[in-house]
């Protein structure tokens, strides 16, 4: 079977959970022939994983390169695709005319000259006017358009041919898939790690775009979830939790199959020993959806009771992170906690980075079913955890999991932890017992057979 896989923004020219995930899936799957497509920003990024010898090819899509702008006409379905996206609807209504809509802009050869030229223009305007009581202006209208002409250039580049596409999360990334069938007639399967609208949701919030823009954007997104789930043969999110936000957008409940991460035990191993200082481990990209300001803010009350005790933060920071990575560290000197709160940056090895700890963290406010959660607990490390995502459904009682942004709940948990040795080690007896049971890369990959085989006969 020749598999194309899909993301945005990860492997192979980014490090992180779905990175891992995508390499398992090949790696893992070694009689398959695999082909990756990644949307990228501009076509300059560089691969940071040794290449499988079943990846067949590698394509970078970039949202943002340089494009040719012609003078092109506007399809005739741009005024419904307005229509629907500024009409409020229950989740996945309407999503087989939105499907429609889509299909007709993909055979336009320059979209984002279409939108953004006057016709278009006029169109989003007289759009807004139609369905909306309150203001648009043009620079809104400009910026709109273009950002949309960007977003939906998948739509129009030629589709890889393979027996099946699978697409690591929703959102642009599906865009992908439905090119390929509606040309093709290629199944698709789609799995989500986060919840990609909710994640919408949150990035807008701080995000430096007017209202008008906002509110074009988060409703092009929301009609796009839920046809994405319309259109997908089956839906593989990678939690219970995720499942019942699929649900609410309208995913038909029969075609979803839950599927767990899972990771090799062998490559982490139970880990002998722990540090002499008391100490929290964080494994992870530096990004404001792992939230590592409520982590430090939590360190602080933790070393207002164990004034020896380290917080040691692993992970690297992704291109457009680094204004956060500086707040962390502004933070860190604000509380004073330097020389106490380390960041360690990229390691070789997550073990590395589980073995350094007596507990590890993760305080996300947005997950899909963290590898770092089940890693931790592979190598008999106790968690605390946000409760977000999937993350419950992987700690159950071998570890504790407290509200996302209450940072005193998660200092109360590291300090319980911290402080009784014989808990400890109970709690990570049981984790380890837990990913042997049910979160293993074999069992996961299994699964995936199974689902491939369920599309693809």
């Amino acid at each position: 079977m020749r598999v194309t896989l899909v993301s945005e923004g990860t492997y192979p020219f980014a490090m992180g959970g779905v990175s891992v995930w995508m390499d398992q899936l090949i790696r893992g799957m070694s009689d398959y022939s695999w082909d990756v497509v990644t949307l990228t920003v501009d076509g300059t990024e560089r691969s940071l994983w040794e290449r499988p010898g079943n990846l067949a090819t590698v394509t970078a899509l970039p949202l943002w390169g340089q494009q040719a702008r012609r003078s092109a006409p506007v399809p005739p379905s741009y005024a419904e695709f307005l229509r629907l996206i500024l009409t409020p609807a229950v989740m996945g209504q309407g999503s087989a005319a939105f499907l429609a809509a889509l299909e007709d802009l993909s055979r336009c050869e320059d979209l984002l000259g279409a939108l953004t030229g006057a016709r278009g223009l006029t169109l989003l305007m007289d759009s807004w006017y139609g369905h909306r009581m309150d203001g648009i202006n043009l620079a809104d209208a400009i910026t709109a358009a273009h950002l949309l002409g960007h977003m939906l250039r998948p739509l129009t580049e030629p589709p890889v041919r393979s027996d099946l596409t699978h697409v690591a999360m929703n959102g642009l990334s599906m865009l992908v898939a439905m090119a390929a069938k509606w040309r093709y007639g290629t199944p698709i399967v789609l799995s989500e790690h986060g919840v990609y609208l909710r994640e919408r949701y949150l990035q807008y919030l701080t995000e430096p775009a007017s209202h008008a823009v906002r509110v074009l954007l988060l409703s092009f997104f929301r009609r796009l979830a839920g046809a994405s789930y319309a259109i997908a043969d089956r839906i593989a999110p990678h939690s219970s939790y995720n499942k019942r936000w699929q649900l609410r957008g309208g995913a038909d409940d029969e075609r979803i199959r839950v599927m767990y991460n899972g990771v090799d035990p062998d490559d982490f191993p139970v880990a002998k020993g722990e540090p002499e200082a008391p100490t929290l481990v964080f494994m992870g990209r530096i990004d404001p959806l792992k939230d590592i300001h409520t982590l430090i803010r939590a360190f602080a009350v933790v070393r207002d009771k164990l004034p020896d005790a380290r917080l040691r933060i692993f992970g690297g920071v992704p291109d457009g992170n680094e204004s956060y990575q500086a707040s962390c560290e502004a933070l860190v000197g604000e509380l004073g906690l330097e020389g106490a709160a380390i960041f360690e940056g990229r390691v070789a090895s997550p073990l590395e980075a589980y073995h350094a700890g007596h507990v590890v963290a993760l305080t996300s406010i947005s997950e899909g079913f963290p590898y770092t959660v089940v890693e931790a607990m592979a190598c008999g490390r106790p968690v605390v955890c946000t409760n977000v995502g999937g993350v419950s459904e992987a700690v159950a009682g071998a570890g504790y999991v407290v509200a996302p942004r209450d940072h005193r709940a998660v200092a109360e948990a590291a300090l319980r932890l911290l402080t009784d040795p014989p808990l400890r080690r109970r709690l990570g007896t049981l984790a380890r017992s837990r990913v042997m049971e049910r979160f293993t890369l074999r069992q996961s990959l299994a699964d995936y057979r199974h689902v491939y085989r369920e599309v693809v006969p």
